[in-house]
């Protein structure tokens, strides 16, 4: 099966490459298929724990008296 994808040649640890073995066979998939879901799924979980250290630097730092009021977010965003 041809693509025109880019690709990555990496070299895993043998007990690694077992692991993502025994996984892309329980989900019926290539080797190749579930390398790309477990990166996929690590930059998922990093972009959520920066997101997640972004809102707590907003939770820590809200004061409700400088907040917008709705009525002001409408009128900032011309919104009516």
């Amino acid at each position: 099966m041809a693509t025109t994808n880019p690709r990555i040649h990496t070299v895993l640890e043998p007990r690694l490459y077992e692991v993502v073995a025994i996984l892309a066979r329980r989900d019926g998939v290539s080797l190749s298929q579930k390398v790309c879901q477990l990166v996929r799924d690590a930059i998922e979980l990093i972009e959520d724990t920066q997101l997640e250290s972004f809102a707590e630097q907003r939770r820590r730092t809200f004061h409700p008296r400088q907040a917008l009021t709705p009525a002001e977010v409408r009128r900032r965003l011309d919104v009516r």
